[in-house]
């Protein structure tokens, strides 16, 4: 049977009371204090809110916006996919006007892939440094076009290591050797014959069944060549 409070230690009684002043002081000592850090909270929470809120709806906008532009791109209307067509924005200005969006981040890739299939290599490398490569495929087609735009300006060594971090990126079985194959290719035009060849049989242990693994013994046969 359960004691009755007739049966309470004093002193416990007496420590609970002290414990319970002691946190009404408190309280009322750091009351105005509380209650502008709880303001704080609410309204940090409130902005995020906010904040997503605004961003899905500009997203949206952007959504509508660059679906011309790519479509563009795709019938090679690099123009009219760069600065639009007097009804719908082209990628250069949805990254300015939605640059805090997905959609405004992707126009950077748009862009940076117009720039270099209309041979501005420079202009197509900062574009394509601005994507930030938060989807895996795209960001390895990124960092490929990189290496090609760099490539095309003769910075040889680095576009092959832009082709491998392409390659590494990726990790499936399409981009994956595609970029190892053009960095094996500019390997054996540098003279770096043992690179090639290692890029080459990775290609034939890994990628076997892909369309780069189907004719990869020629290339380690013409690679070893070079080497002895």
């Amino acid at each position: 049977m359960a004691k009755s409070n007739k049966d309470a230690n004093p002193q416990t009684i007496s420590n609970v009371e002290q414990t319970l002043t002691r946190t009404e002081q408190f309280l009322e000592e750091n009351y105005k204090r509380l209650l502008t850090g709880l303001v704080v909270v609410v309204a940090i929470v409130g902005i995020i809110w906010l904040g997503k809120f605004y961003l899905s709806r500009r997203n949206d906008e952007a959504l509508s916006q660059i679906y011309q532009a790519e479509k563009y791109l795709e019938s090679d209307s690099l123009k009219l996919a760069l600065n639009g067509d007097g009804n719908y924005l082209g990628f250069l200005d949805i990254t300015k006007s939605y640059k805090f969006t997905k959609t405004g981040n992707l126009a950077n890739y748009g862009a940076g892939i117009c720039y270099l299939h209309l041979g501005e290599y420079q202009s197509a490398i900062d574009y394509l440094n601005k994507y930030s490569k938060k989807d895996k495929v795209i960001g390895s087609l990124a960092l490929g076009a990189t290496g090609d735009a760099l490539v095309e300006l003769g910075d040889l060594d680095e576009g092959a290591a832009k082709y491998i971090e392409a390659a590494e990126y990726a990790k499936n079985s399409f981009n994956t050797p595609l970029f190892l194959m053009k960095a094996g290719e500019i390997y054996e035009i540098s003279g770096k014959f043992s690179e090639a060849l290692k890029v080459y049989e990775r290609i034939e242990s890994e990628y076997p069944q892909s369309t780069e693994g189907s004719s990869i013994e020629k290339y380690i046969s013409r690679i070893k060549l070079l080497i002895n």
